[in-house]
């Protein structure tokens, strides 16, 4: 059973960063799993906001962080980190972790079947 947990979240000023860390473990096959970060803000749906491959070759992101957020993986740590820069009050939500060894399109949700918890990011203008 794979197990993930979130941390580093925060509430920051809009123009600032957060990094987000998410530690992975129960994984039969590290490399066999997408891994991406998804987030939830109150009345809305929950978005993909990033992804990568199980050997760090591709990563996808969500039209509105591209070029603000970087997320990257550690296979060796069984983490997964995003990196959060120039953040705007709209970036704020519950982000979650989220992998699956399923194929499908990276942001729909309904692929992935491990979730973290999430960790709150607010952004104040």
């Amino acid at each position: 059973q794979v197990q993930l947990a979130e941390s580093g979240g925060g509430s920051v000023h809009a123009g600032g960063s957060l990094r987000l860390s998410c530690e992975a473990s129960g994984y039969t096959s590290r490399t066999a799993y997408i891994m991406a970060w998804f987030r939830q803000a109150p009345g809305k749906e929950r978005e993909g906001v990033a992804a990568i491959e199980g050997r760090g070759l591709g990563t996808y992101y969500a039209d509105s962080v591209k070029g603000r957020f970087t997320v990257s993986r550690d296979n060796a740590k069984n983490t997964l980190s995003l990196q959060m820069n120039s953040l705007k009050p709209e970036d704020t939500a519950m982000y979650y972790c989220a992998t699956t060894s399923n194929g499908g399109l990276w942001s729909s949700a309904s692929v992935y079947n491990y979730w973290g918890r999430g960790t709150q990011v607010t952004v104040s203008s």
